[in-house]
């Protein structure tokens, strides 16, 4: 009588075993819905709103949330703002993609060889501490005022952490699981995509968060600092209210950049807890 066999492609990968997915509470369910959201938002208005009225600032400096509110629909009513709109979030995505395959080449590269593990792991740690802005003159130096100057520094800015949610998720896997792989076959590569990737996707997903507010606020310095004639965003967007005095227009693209950062925070949360739900971990 034969045993029948399994082949490791044929298995699922990690991240599909798993047990049904628990059904979150009443307060939990809450805790995800929009209405935190908007009384969040609510109490934000409201605080700048009293700081207003207490006349910490003239109008002309600190206008209230009616002004500004009142000026960004005009702003998104020009041509010039989706233009501006549309080139930074280009950059987002060139530079973002680009940092997350440096990052996760060089996370699996250490991940799987401790010697550059050793060598390298001080050094990417270290490189996401630095900030951003401190890059901009040796870009400039090397590239010049241009676009590859801010995807270079958008790229140093997002790969380390990318590289870090790489090495924490594959240190975070059960040494059970290299065993496991081992015993059906696995070894080199096969056995980082059937069993170490999959089992790592949680912290990966973080890395990837993480990575992509540190490629957005290095986008926002480049854009600050890098002005090239002719490509309108919504960085120099924001200088340029600052040196007009407009402080309702540079209000009003600060909440842009805001919400597309809260937009995109969404959506890697929205991942997260997908991952999650599938394998059977309790959302909260």
């Amino acid at each position: 009588m034969t045993t029948p066999t399994t082949s490791l492609s044929e298995m699922p990968a990690a991240d599909e075993v798993a047990e049904a997915p628990a059904r979150p509470s009443r307060g939990s369910a809450w805790a995800r819905g929009p209405i935190p959201i908007l009384l969040a938002v609510v109490i934000v208005l409201a605080g700048w709103q009293i700081v207003v009225w207490s006349g910490w600032r003239p109008d002309y400096l600190l206008p209230g949330p009616v002004t500004v509110f009142a000026e960004l629909g005009q702003i998104v009513a020009q041509p010039e703002f989706w233009q501006a709109l549309g080139r930074t979030l280009v950059r987002a995505v060139a530079g973002f993609g680009l940092a997350v395959l440096t990052g996760t080449a060089i996370g699996l590269a250490a991940a799987r060889s401790r010697t550059l593990r050793a060598a390298i792991g001080s050094l990417v740690t270290g490189l996401q501490t630095m900030p951003s802005v401190v890059w901009f003159p040796l870009a400039i130096l090397l590239l010049g005022l241009g676009e590859s100057a801010i995807m270079f520094v958008v790229v140093l800015g997002a790969a380390p952490s990318v590289a870090n949610g790489v090495l924490s998720g594959v240190d975070q896997v059960p040494p059970a699981y290299f065993r496991l792989g081992r015993v059906l076959g696995a070894e080199g590569w096969r056995l980082y995509r059937y069993i170490v990737i999959p089992a790592a996707l949680p912290s990966y997903v973080g890395g990837l968060n993480q990575g992509w507010a540190f490629a957005w606020r290095s986008l926002m310095a480049g854009e600050l600092l890098v002005v090239i004639p002719g490509a309108v965003a919504l960085g120099n967007r924001l200088a340029f209210a600052q040196e007009f005095g407009d402080a309702a227009g540079l209000l009003a693209y600060m909440l842009v950049i805001l919400a597309v950062g809260m937009l995109a925070d969404a959506g890697f949360s929205a991942v997260a807890t997908r991952i999650r739900q599938r394998r059977g971990l309790a959302v909260r």
